[in-house]
């Protein structure tokens, strides 16, 4: 196997050319409805989908948002004013579109991270992030996760640009039981 080949090279160059596609545009919308820090955020994504989305609120808990991952057992309900974050690939989720229509019924934002802007999912949300993945030697929509993921990530690190301290505030909020 050459250096040029090697898995984790060839991910990394997935990885970067992917997010270079990002609209820089389109991002700073993003972190502007994430800059309202009264608003409840709702996060959800079947499959890996939701892991991404998982990993993505814990991240907004510690920089100290209210949020709730749809489907667990403390999560409220979602109400006016309130925003939904929906990941998924394709934007066809049969389960995410339902969310999407509640939530859009009850008043509240809703946001897509998606692959797909011609989507019913993209279609019906107030913002979609586009993740333009492209053909991945990854099996099946790990490299539209993994974008994900490292986009919201941005988000965080531009919403806490400037804040001094930080990572000590984050690292406060941080679960200790474990």
């Amino acid at each position: 196997m050459t250096v040029s080949h090697l898995p984790w090279q060839l991910i990394s160059q997935e990885l970067s050319e992917t997010l270079s596609k990002i609209d820089a545009n389109s991002f700073d919308q993003l972190v502007q409805i994430f800059s309202d820090t009264d608003r409840r955020w709702f996060f959800s994504g079947q499959g890996r989908s939701g892991l991404s989305a998982q990993m993505a609120a814990m991240r907004f808990m510690h920089i100290g948002r209210i949020v709730h991952f749809v489907g667990e057992v403390s999560a409220p309900s979602i109400r006016q004013n309130d925003g939904l974050v929906i990941i998924s690939g394709s934007g066809q989720t049969p389960v995410s579109l339902n969310f999407a229509q509640i939530a859009k019924s009850e008043g509240a934002t809703v946001v897509a991270v998606t692959r797909d802007a011609q989507s019913p999912l993209a279609q019906m949300s107030d913002m979609t992030m586009l993740v333009p993945t492209i053909a991945s030697v990854q099996f099946g929509g790990s490299l539209f996760e993994q974008c994900s993921l490292l986009v919201l990530d941005s988000v965080i690190l531009q919403l806490t640009a400037g804040i001094p301290d930080v990572h000590e505030a984050m690292q406060h909020r941080h679960t200790n039981l474990q």
